[in-house]
């Protein structure tokens, strides 16, 4: 990345996820970066999405500042269930799972990591999430805890990044489309020579996050730099 300078650090959060691990080695591999941490369920330390004092206790073992924060955690199948295909297979478990783990989870990594962004330089905190969030972009219906757990992870993004410019007003906050990625994710969904690979999506989103301006809003990009529509 050009944009945060010749010596940022970096903070990957679901680093053991197929999406997470390809930003862990994009990163390492950028001469710009001095350090990358990257951590997951299985880290040491580790954090659960489910578990807030899990993320206190490592955002508090951590020594900012970070100049780039990539959260990649999230997940589409939960308890062996796939997202609901029509109204008749609603339930309040998966729904609330669904909530928990891909809007919940991430807004409480927001509350414990955002303050470990560099103040006085460019930062970015981008985080996972999905077109079919898109309330306007929604034309097929369908997965209904997923959207709507995304589009609601929008709103998180989207409110946390007007209030985090008031300290930070170089920071840059992105909500990410990373396309379908041949993943454990997408399997069940898209033939495996139908998606791109980790790091050809990874590609794109650093260079779609290299050209975000600061703003007291946030961006909804996918990996080839477009702008989605909220």
């Amino acid at each position: 990345m050009k944009s945060l300078g010749s010596s940022y650090r970096a903070l990957v959060l679901g680093a053991s996820g197929a999406l997470g691990n390809a930003f862990v080695e994009a990163l390492q591999a950028d001469a710009a970066c001095v350090e990358v941490v990257g951590l997951s369920r299985s880290s040491q330390p580790a954090f659960r999405l489910e578990d807030e004092a899990s993320m206190a206790a490592v955002a508090a073992s951590l020594s900012g500042p970070f100049h780039l924060i990539i959260d990649a955690t999230g997940a589409l199948t939960l308890d062996g269930r796939g997202p609901e295909k029509h109204m008749g297979a609603l339930n309040a478990t998966q729904l609330a799972r669904a909530f928990e783990v891909n809007t919940i989870g991430p807004a409480l990594l927001l509350k414990h990591f955002v303050p470990l962004l560099a103040t006085e330089h460019r930062s970015i905190y981008a985080k996972l999430s999905a077109r079919v969030g898109s309330i306007s972009d929604n034309r097929k219906g369908g997965w209904y805890g997923y959207r709507a757990a995304k589009a609601a992870l929008n709103m998180v993004l989207q409110t946390a990044a007007i209030e985090a410019a008031r300290k930070r007003p170089h920071l840059v906050v992105a909500a990410m489309q990373p396309g379908t990625v041949a993943s454990s994710l997408s399997a069940p969904f898209v033939p495996a020579q139908d998606c791109l690979t980790a790091a050809q999506s990874v590609a794109g989103l650093l260079g779609a996050l290299d050209d975000l301006p600061a703003q007291a809003a946030a961006h909804f990009v996918d990996y080839k730099g477009a702008s989605i529509p909220w």
